[in-house]
């Protein structure tokens, strides 16, 4: 029997990244990314707003929160798995050299009689049949704890972009702009259309009540 290999995963890895890749953009009349040369075209400041999207989650107490309890879950789980990986590596390195012992055993004709070595056999598959039951259930946990946490991350990045979108419409509800739009739709930046940091004020302002 070879030795165990079990691989901690890092759960939360991917699902991490995915919370850094929310879309706050409002912009139910968008139908192409907005360029520079456009609003120079126009002479003047379009009906239009852009917001940083990372700057918001950085700077958003809520969604600072939610990726502190996101990383903290990853963490625990880590834990948790690394415990149990250990404990169960210990209990294989110990049936493994109890295996090497019988081994040496039958090889010398230790045992007094066949009963005696058969008896110590069948100890030895009942605790390999038992190693391999507790190796499925750390599959069986890693499993579970990935699924909880990518269950944690869908609800949270849901929640942030409810929360965003909600303000944003609150925000413009006088309607002095058309569209309020992620700057990572725009091919360059235009100065005088960012509202960012009203936005971070009025979302944290709104989040402390």
């Amino acid at each position: 029997m070879n030795k165990i290999s079990i691989i901690i995963d890092s759960i939360l890895v991917a699902a991490v990244a995915a919370l850094f890749v929310l879309f706050f953009t409002f912009n139910p009349w968008a139908k192409k990314p907005v360029a520079t040369d456009e609003v120079e075209a126009a002479g003047e400041l379009m009906p239009i707003a852009i917001i940083n999207t990372d700057s918001i989650l950085k700077n958003y107490t809520l969604a600072v929160e939610a990726n502190d309890r996101l990383m903290s879950q990853y963490e625990e789980s880590v834990m948790k798995l690394d415990t149990k990986t250990k404990t169960l590596q210990k209990e294989y390195d110990t049936f493994q050299q109890d295996y090497i012992n019988f081994q040496k055993k039958l090889e010398t004709g230790a045992f007094l009689s066949r009963e005696r070595a058969e008896s110590e056999a069948a100890k030895l598959e009942n605790k390999q049949n038992q190693i391999m039951a507790k190796q499925q259930d750390l599959e069986n946990l890693r499993q579970k704890l990935s699924n909880d946490f990518m269950n944690e991350q869908a609800e949270l990045t849901q929640q942030l972009q409810d929360s965003v979108q909600a303000f944003l419409r609150e925000y413009n509800s006088d309607g002095r702009y058309h569209l309020i739009l992620n700057d990572a739709v725009l091919m360059n930046k235009v100065a005088g259309y960012d509202i960012t940091k009203d936005v971070i004020e009025g979302l944290n302002a709104r989040y402390q009540k």
